[in-house]
C-alpha cells in the first residue's frame, strides 16, 4: 500500500516504453461517429468526415486484461490527508520528492515517477496534484496522415509540460502479452507497448498494455524519431502505472501528435531496440531529420532473450 507506493516513487529512475508498430489502417472497419470517444472525454474529438476506423471498444482509462497482476481501477494506494485547496511539498506524502506540476506543466527528464492525489486524499478535487486526472484539456482530432494512415492532431496549440492524453487499454500479464504479439499477422498492426520502470534494488516493474481491442484515442498516436510527446508514468489510485503523454516542447495548432515508442528521447540510459527478432523490422514513416529508418523493436515479447541495456 502507502509504504510500497513511496518507495516506488523514491526509486524508480528511468523507463523504457517498446514493441510498437505504425497504428495504419488494415482489417475490417467501420464508420466513426462525430465524437471518436462517444462521450467518455472531457473533451469530444472529431473523427472528420466520412472517418472509418478498424472497430475496436472505447475506454478513457487502463482496464484489467487476461494475467494482471491488479486490477487497475482498484484503489490501492492510501490517501493524503491534506485538507486545504491544494496540497504543499514536505507536508502531503503524494509529493514526497518536491512538485509533480508547476502550472499545470510537468517537468520533463525527471528522475522520478509522478505520484498524483486519488480519490482518498482529503484536498479537494481542485488539488494541482491532479493533472492528469482532468482528462483531456486540448481539443483533438483523429485524421488521415500522408503516407501512414490515422493519426492524431492537435487543433490547437499545447504549451511544452501540458498533459495531453492516456495511452489506455487492456493491462495484460506477460504470457498474455507474448501470446498475442506471436499470434499476429506479421503484417498486422501492433499496438501493445511494454513499459519497464527500473528500481535502484535491481527489480523492474513491467507493465502491458494492449488497445487493440480496448483502447482510447493514444491508439492512434504515431511514432516519431523527433518527438513532440513524452510518455510517463503517472500513479493515482493504483500501482498500474498510467501511461500519460505531456508535450516535450511548444506544439502548434495543425500537428501531428508523436511519441518515441522505444522512449529513448527521454531516457537517460536508453533500452536497446533489438537487432530484428523472429520477424522483419517495420520502416519507419516518420520522415524526420533524425529517423532511423526502422520502427524500435523490442524483441523481448517474441522470445528474444538477449540481455537489453
Amino acid at each position: 500500500m502507502i509504504t510500497f507506493c513511496q518507495q516506488v516513487a523514491a526509486e524508480c529512475r528511468k523507463f523504457s516504453c517498446n514493441d510498437h508498430v505504425l497504428p495504419v489502417g488494415g482489417g475490417r472497419r467501420r464508420r466513426m461517429e462525430d465524437d471518436v470517444c462517444g462521450g467518455q472525454e472531457a473533451l469530444p474529438v472529431c473523427g472528420g468526415p466520412r472517418g472509418e476506423v478498424e472497430p475496436f471498444q472505447y475506454t478513457p482509462e487502463l482496464i484489467a486484461g487476461p494475467g494482471a497482476d491488479l486490477d487497475p481501477s482498484e484503489v490501492t494506494i492510501q490517501g493524503c490527508e491534506c485538507r486545504g485547496r491544494s496540497c504543499v511539498v514536505g507536508r502531503c506524502p503524494c509529493l514526497p520528492r518536491g512538485e509533480n506540476y508547476v502550472n499545470g506543466r510537468v517537468t520533463l527528464g525527471r528522475d522520478t515517477p509522478i505520484l498524483e492525489c486519488n480519490v482518498l486524499c482529503g484536498c479537494a478535487e481542485t488539488c494541482a496534484n491532479r493533472e492528469t486526472q482532468r482528462g483531456l484539456q486540448f481539443r483533438l482530432e483523429v485524421c488521415r496522415m500522408p503516407g501512414k494512415g490515422w493519426g492524431l492532431r492537435t487543433k490547437e496549440a499545447v504549451p511544452s509540460g501540458r498533459f495531453v492524453c492516456e495511452y489506455a487499454g487492456e493491462v495484460l500479464g506477460e504470457e498474455e502479452a507474448c501470446l498475442r504479439i506471436k499470434s499476429q499477422d506479421p503484417e498486422a498492426n501492433n499496438y501493445i507497448i511494454a513499459v519497464r520502470e527500473h528500481l535502484h534494488d535491481g527489480r523492474t516493474l513491467r507493465t502491458y498494455v494492449d488497445p487493440t481491442r480496448i483502447g482510447n484515442i493514444g491508439r492512434f498516436l504515431n511514432h516519431s524519431c523527433r518527438p513532440n510527446l513524452a510518455m510517463l508514468p503517472v500513479r493515482s489510485h493504483s500501482m498500474v502505472p498510467r501511461l500519460a503523454l505531456f508535450a516535450a516542447r511548444d506544439i502548434h495548432a495543425g500537428e501531428e501528435l508523436c511519441y518515441d515508442y522505444s522512449g529513448r528521447s527521454f531516457n537517460a540510459e536508453p533500452q536497446s531496440v533489438g537487432d530484428g527478432g523472429p520477424r522483419p523490422r517495420k520502416r519507419c514513416l516518420c520522415g524526420t531529420d533524425l529517423c532511423t529508418g526502422d520502427l524500435p523493436f523490442d524483441g523481448s515479447l517474441y522470445g528474444d532473450k538477449s540481455p537489453k541495456s
